[in-house]
């Protein structure tokens, strides 16, 4: 869904509710519908112990493509978030795999525990992909899953992904599958943009890929941030700025090979932009890998605040806390 639009006493566009679960896709830009849903259906196809479970989100999940599809393999757990992961747990344990998805929020707080318990202490082989990670909803805190990927990567044994659009989502589903044990990903629903296949790109578990490359400033993204550090960089040329971007997926295992070899190259500026607080996610996780490795560029971090969002459209709130298309490339002019 777009941002809507009325009109204000002053005659200017105002943003209207239904931008609160707008498309982060921009205007006129590529998308692809459901990838999730479709890219789950093909793997099931091959895969007869793939099965889809929800808590009470089949629709806004895209898991109902896949309900559609395989009935008999969809379970509808209801609006018990332990339970999903639970039974999902047990599921695993008789040789199937689990795709369970919920929106991030009650995966990261209200069942953190069991998953904790039940999945990742048991090393057990089921696929958490949650919608609406970090600042993708506009309707405040309750929603809005700004610490996601600190709390899962403080856990044993789970893998974490944050992909940054449709083309690379269609190839996270198979890859996790072939990956044995539990793994956590940010999932993006609807309408999502395609960027990544413009530049020939696959997808490889624990591997970061530099998208394009620059003199001047190096951009580690990960998520829909990458997506938008490729949007900054195209509009920093035209300032003189040459923007590297290192796409980052996997947050965990970190691919600390490629994060030092670029970070390591002289003279540049070193950004990690993350739709997550600043507080735990991928920007304090490459300052440790930096620090460790006695790799010490000018380095800055552009991610949400460690504070209680505002609830609103979803352009605003971007805008508002940097991180929008427009508001990267005017942090990365005043830092250099």
């Amino acid at each position: 869904m777009k941002p809507t639009m009325s009109a204000t006493l002053s005659g200017k566009p105002r943003l209207t509710t239904s931008a609160m679960i707008a498309s982060i896709a921009a205007e006129g830009q590529r998308t692809k519908s459901a990838p999730f849903g479709y890219a789950l259906v093909e793997l099931a196809r091959t895969r007869t112990e793939v099965i889809g479970m929800t808590a009470d989100l089949g629709k806004y999940t895209d898991l109902h493509i896949f309900a559609k599809a395989f009935p008999d393999r969809y379970y509808q757990m209801g609006m018990a978030e332990q339970l999903l992961f639970g039974a999902a747990s047990g599921f695993a344990a008789e040789g199937f795999t689990p795709f369970a998805t919920t929106y991030a929020v009650f995966a990261s707080r209200r069942a953190y525990d069991f998953i904790h318990q039940t999945i990742a202490e048991e090393d057990r082989n089921v696929k958490i992909v949650c919608a609406l990670p970090g600042l993708t909803s506009g309707y405040g805190p309750s929603h809005q899953a700004t610490e996601d990927l600190a709390l899962f990567r403080a856990m044993p044994n789970m893998t974490v992904i944050d992909p940054c659009d449709a083309h690379e989502i269609e190839q996270v589903v198979p890859a996790i599958a072939a990956h044995q044990g539990p793994v956590y990903v940010r999932l993006l629903r609807g309408q999502v943009p395609v960027v990544l296949d413009e530049y020939g790109y696959k997808f490889e578990l624990g591997k970061a890929a530099l998208i394009r490359d620059g003199n001047d400033v190096l951009i580690i993204s990960t998520g829909i941030m990458t997506m938008r550090a490729l949007e900054a960089a195209k509009e920093l040329v035209t300032d003189r700025v040459d923007a590297a971007v290192l796409h980052v997926p996997t947050i965990k295992p970190l691919d600390a090979e490629a994060i030092l070899r670029e970070a390591g190259k002289p003279g540049r500026l070193v950004v990690v932009a993350e739709n997550h607080t600043v507080i735990g996610g991928l920007g304090e996780a490459i300052a440790g890998l930096l620090m460790r490795s006695g790799v010490h560029p000018v380095f800055r971090q552009i991610a949400l605040p460690d504070e209680f969002l505002a609830a609103g459209a979803l352009p605003t709130l971007h805008d508002r806390y940097g991180i929008s298309t427009a508001a990267i490339s005017n942090r990365i002019k005043t830092w250099l």
